[in-house]
């Protein structure tokens, strides 16, 4: 298992599992947050309230286009399945993982993690948020080529699923 790409709403757990899957497989771990921000010369939030959405999803399918053509483990952002073109480029790869998680718990993750900005959710109900994740279901469901549940399981539990499904 050389390439394996996240996918999934914020809060699915993305970054963890990159970072736990890279660290079992000994294979390098990009997080797409820190390579936007690197590129953007400044928080999402700001790119966001400066430059809108649509400027955001252009930036975010240039560096897709470039990390893919790495052997690494790619936590990508929660709305890279947006543009029709990121689901094509990643439908091409050989192992794109759907971190599915139930909305509940997406809520109360979401909610918990007082840290991070995260334009389209911060200050937001949790019927908003709802709002925002229920369309990008089918949209990940459809580009993964492995789904794997994350409610009520561990960090830990989740990668052993992964490598075990992957088959490595």
């Amino acid at each position: 298992m050389k390439k394996v790409i996240l996918i999934g709403f914020m809060g699915a757990g993305k970054t963890t599992i990159g970072r736990l899957l890279a660290e079992e497989t000994n294979q390098s771990h990009v997080d797409f947050d820190d390579l936007i921000v690197a590129e953007i010369g400044m928080t999402i939030q700001d790119f966001f309230d400066q430059h809108g959405e649509e400027a955001f999803r252009k930036i975010e399918t240039d560096i897709l286009a470039k990390t893919l053509a790495k052997e690494q483990i790619i936590s990508t952002g929660g709305g890279i399945v947006l543009k029709e073109e990121n689901r094509q480029l990643l439908k091409e790869m050989p192992l794109v993982v759907y971190l599915k998680t139930d909305p509940e718990e997406l809520i109360h993750r979401l909610k918990a993690d007082t840290g991070s900005i995260r334009p389209l959710v911060v200050s937001k109900s949790p019927e908003e948020i709802l709002a925002v994740y229920r369309p990008r279901i089918p949209l990940y469901e459809e580009t993964a080529s492995l789904i794997v549940e994350t409610t009520n399981k561990t960090p830990e539990e989740i990668v052993q699923e992964i490598l075990i499904k992957a088959g490595a």
